[in-house]
């Protein structure tokens, strides 16, 4: 989520802040450790079924290949 969207997101959600841009930056800062929490617990999920499908051999075995792609891929966001 970029600033922009987290500030429109706020003004949304009634916040308001009368001293410009800059009384923005502790939401800001807030907001990218929500993003960063619900990250963990998204990719955990992905952790969980990971380990629930790969012990199983032949047809599932493949979807706990693709759990453990997406756990990565959820974590990767959290680094652009």
């Amino acid at each position: 989520m970029t600033k922009d969207e987290m500030i429109e997101l706020a003004k949304q959600a009634g916040w308001q802040y009368a001293h410009g841009e800059s009384g923005y930056e502790a939401l800001w800062a807030f907001g990218k450790l929500v993003a960063e929490k619900e990250r963990d617990a998204c990719a955990e999920i992905c952790d969980g079924f990971y380990l629930s499908w790969i012990d199983i051999q032949g047809r599932y075995e493949f979807m706990g290949e693709g759990a453990s792609e997406c756990a990565g891929a959820i974590r990767a966001r959290g680094q652009e």
